[in-house]
């Protein structure tokens, strides 16, 4: 039975068991997160795993939401930048299983929610102040190309902030120029998280999520703007491959 022809009744229950359990076991990894504090960072990650791996079965079992991938096999050994559409919370969570050990770019304001802003902080997360332009483009690429020297991910919405479901965003330079400086590949990621788990929605719909995930995009003799369109387009292909609405 998919969300077309679940009552609304149930959808509603079981995404209120969902929701019940979710920022329960948020806070109490954010409290071990921060008793980790003193280890290192490949210490912390195992932690979060352990979390991860909770919710996407909770998620399984309360909403009856899985997700396939396709491409695993585009995962380079060698650390680069994920560039992946934002339509849910789903794939904050999500892509911490699909990829190897990572760091976030996000927003700083981010910084200051109680609990989820202490285990980004914890996690090393590249935090950029909105509106700074140049200067938050230069941080990136300081601090993304000190990450994956050290063998981490960065990870990186480039639209910014949440797009609904069937609607493109606006994709910004940043990650593209991170590749362009650092000579780290670009991963591209589509999915269509936004279609089971909306932003801004309580309910969440029972069905599975597909998610793409490309061949590594090489940033030798392309400007940023090259590779952001080669990215961009790519994964904008493939969600109207994978969307249903």
């Amino acid at each position: 039975m998919d969300s077309h022809t679940s009552p609304y009744p149930i959808l509603w229950l079981r995404s209120l068991a969902f929701w019940v359990v979710f920022p329960i076991s948020l806070v109490l990894f954010a409290i071990l997160l921060m008793l980790a504090a003193p280890f290192s960072l490949k210490t912390r990650w195992a932690l979060l795993q352990i979390w991860v791996q909770f919710i996407l079965w909770w998620l399984r079992v309360s909403c009856n939401l899985t997700h396939e991938i396709q491409g695993e096999e585009n995962i380079p050994d060698d650390a680069g930048i994920v560039f992946s559409k934002h339509q849910s919370t789903w794939e904050t969570i999500a892509l911490q299983q699909i990829f190897p050990l990572q760091v976030w770019v996000a927003k700083r304001e981010l910084m200051w929610i109680p609990f989820f802003g202490w285990g980004l902080w914890l996690m090393q997360c590249i935090h950029i102040k909105r509106g700074s332009g140049k200067a938050a483009i230069n941080q990136l690429i300081t601090q993304g190309k000190a990450r994956m020297d050290e063998g981490i991910w960065v990870v990186i919405f480039p639209e910014g902030t949440r797009v609904a479901a069937g609607s493109p965003g606006r994709y910004r330079i940043g990650g593209a120029a991170l590749a362009e400086h650092s000579g780290r590949a670009i991963v591209p990621v589509a999915h269509n998280a936004g279609e089971y788990w909306p932003r801004r929605s309580f309910i969440k719909r029972p069905g599975v999520i597909q998610v793409r995930i490309g061949a590594p995009i090489s940033p030798e003799g392309k400007t940023a703007q090259q590779l952001l369109d080669e990215a961009s387009g790519w994964i904008e292909a493939r969600m109207a491959e994978i969307t249903t609405l």
